[in-house]
């Protein structure tokens, strides 16, 4: 008899539009939608078309005007700043009612954007919610990023305010945003014309006059503004990905879809009810921080949780057993870096003992690949299900998982189990064919996607088609390589591109090779993603330096890691490069990073028949020997 997984996944696959327009009853609509899936311009499917709604509306008014004012919507935890704060929804509607009257009182209005450049506190999730209520479309950077970053992310978006904070803070060092944002906007074409900073207590920012305002000012007497209808199709934000060439796409979410399945995916992924706890430790600068922060819990009218430290070190490794204990969490969603680094403090758990966190039902890890040792070592600590699901910027949500709210099926280490319902993943070979059970490949996914995913790329349809649809006709791209078991069961390998994923954040290797041959002494250069037991992966440089180079190899390698510092981030951790007199690349001069990768890594390699000079590979290997890997 096949259990509420099959049947579900089974609907979804068959009969679309009947599982997510039932799905889509759960969605408060302005009007309905005429059609669940609008196909009629391939491949750019529309969910929900001819609907009009409010995502801001479906998150925090529904909830007041249907019996949950009092309940506590947001739990506002920050261990380095020793606050604690509770907000019901009452309360947020205040909040997010009055900021978004700020924003239409300095011109922003539906269809225009707002860059959100915040650290982990309230008001980044009110300025969120406030863009929604208006039909603006918000755009969120993290606050780790550089100012040229930024400034790109400027140019694409066109925003015309930005909301930002006097600082953000990273366990004890204080990062000041004011200058970082100044520089930014200086090096970007397009010139927003507004700023709302948020002053912090711990660093007031100055002020340009006639440009920024106060936060603080501008929210005493404000008018609250009531939610604006959008159509469903309509952009709720975007969200910049590292492209592979280099320059950030902007991941377009849309309105409609997005609710339905995130909605769905509260009560069926992580079996959350109304008014129960769900923490996502996260940033919101990332999509699991946009999906799971903010959004979900709040459209489920669950509590969610915006934390605002670290899983070790604020102040030691029982920070996140202390939260779950005192806000009484059911399901906790963080990355699987996390528990490495509290593996790594307190390998035998004594942390642990400490606090009740009976509460505690699921652990759910995303965002890199789970390895097994983690796996296992959570397992045997929590004695709860450890859930490995898999998920991109791209999708907004999980792609394969082990549905707790369905059924759960048994976990495999090393697995996130299988669909979820709405996507048809398949292991294709080089050709595009299907491949068979235990034979690798690369993954992808059937078209259409289902609702919640990205419809297309931010004013660049060519580009969405290039990087995601035209390497194999019919489906999208995931840019991962994995297959299936023999019982059905998915798993993901790593990627197939130059985007590396360092403790859940995807990084170009492209864009870092860019920075690295800015430097007058580099001739040449590669970056590669090398596997790293803590973060995932971990970029590592090889240098080619011109003749005649007058500084040492160690200055130059340190000299690249603050260019990199600088310009893209500490985010990317670049910390090791080495020097190498070449590059092993094919006779037509591709450089061969997949085979670097495998050598890094002490993976098993064929030396390739196109290599230019097989020797060159040797001279990698002993290089690599030197810092620590080819073992």
């Amino acid at each position: 008899m096949a259990g509420k997984y099959e049947i579900s996944y089974r609907q979804s696959i068959e009969n679309p539009e009947a599982f997510w327009g039932a799905a889509a009853e759960d969605v408060c609509w302005y009007k309905k939608f005429t059609k669940v899936l609008d196909d009629a311009n391939k491949p750019f499917y529309r969910w929900f078309a001819g609907g009009e709604m409010n995502t801001c509306y479906n998150c925090v008014d529904y909830h007041v005007e249907n019996g949950r004012a009092e309940q506590t919507a947001v739990i506002y935890d920050s261990p380095i700043t020793q606050t604690i704060k509770r907000y019901t929804y009452k309360e947020l509607l205040d909040h997010v009612a009055r900021f978004a009257g700020v924003l239409s009182k300095h011109g922003a209005s539906k269809g225009d954007r707002v860059i959100i450049y915040m650290p982990m506190i309230p008001e980044a999730l009110f300025a969120m919610l406030a863009c929604a209520r208006l039909g603006v479309i918000h755009s969120v950077v993290f606050g780790g990023f550089a100012p040229n970053e930024l400034a790109v992310r400027i140019d694409d978006a066109k925003p015309k305010l930005m909301v930002s904070a006097s600082c953000g803070i990273e366990g004890k060092k204080i990062i000041e945003y004011k200058p970082l944002l100044d520089k930014a906007i200086d090096l970007a074409k397009h010139k927003p014309t507004n700023c709302i900073i948020y002053q912090r207590q711990q660093v007031s920012a100055p002020l340009i006059a006639g440009r920024d305002l106060d936060w603080v000012d501008e929210m005493e007497g404000a008018t609250a503004h009531d939610c604006v209808p959008v159509l469903t199709t309509d952009p709720l934000y975007i969200l910049y990905t590292s492209g592979t060439t280099g320059l950030p796409k902007g991941i377009v979410r849309d309105n409609g879809g997005h609710a339905v399945a995130l909605k769905w995916s509260m009560k069926n992924i992580y079996d959350t009810k109304p008014g129960e706890v769900f923490w996502a430790a996260s940033d919101v600068g990332w999509v699991v921080g946009h999906s799971y922060i903010v959004y979900a819990p709040l459209l489920n009218g669950s509590t969610t949780i915006l934390y605002e430290g670290k899983p070790v070190g604020t102040p030691d490794p029982g920070a996140f057993w202390r939260v779950v204990s005192e806000h009484n969490v059911k399901a906790l969603f963080t990355a699987p870096t996390a528990f490495r680094a509290i593996k790594k403090e307190d390998p035998r758990g004594k942390y642990k003992q400490k606090y009740d966190i009976s509460c505690l039902k699921y652990l759910f890890l995303a965002g890199e690949r789970l390895d097994p040792d983690t796996y296992h070592w959570a397992t045997d600590l929590l004695k709860i299900p450890v859930v490995d699901h898999w998920w991109q910027t791209e999708t907004g949500w999980a792609i394969a998982a082990n549905c707790m709210g369905l059924d759960a099926q048994p976990l495999k280490a090393g697995s996130p189990t299988k669909p979820a319902p709405g996507y048809q993943v398949k292991i294709l070979d080089d050709a595009g064919n299907p491949v068979n059970n235990g034979v690798e490949g690369v993954v992808a996914i059937k078209l259409p996607l289902p609702p919640g995913t990205l419809p297309t790329l931010w004013q660049n349809d060519e580009k969405y088609k290039e990087s995601y649809l035209e390497t194999y006709p019919g489906y999208y791209f995931t840019g991962d390589g994995g297959h299936y078991d023999k019982d059905g069961y998915l798993f993901i390998m790593g990627r197939v591109d130059d985007v590396i994923n360092v403790a859940g954040h995807r990084l170009s290797t492209g864009t870092m090779e860019e920075v690295i041959s800015k430097h007058p002494d580099v001739a040449e250069c590669a970056v590669i993603g090398a596997a790293d037991d803590f973060k995932g992966q971990l970029p590592l440089g090889f240098i080619v330096l011109k003749e005649g180079a007058k500084k040492d190899d160690k200055t130059i390698v340190t000299e690249l890691v603050q260019m990199i510092r600088e310009q893209i981030g500490a985010v990317a951790s670049f910390k090791q490069a080495i020097v190498v007199k070449r590059l092993p690349k094919t006779r037509s001069g591709k450089i061969l990073r997949g085979t670097m990768r495998k050598i890094a890594d002490s993976k098993d390699f064929q030396v390739p028949s196109t290599i230019d000079d097989p020797v060159v590979l040797d001279e990698i290997r002993e290089g690599l020997r030197t810092i620590g890997y080819a073992n």
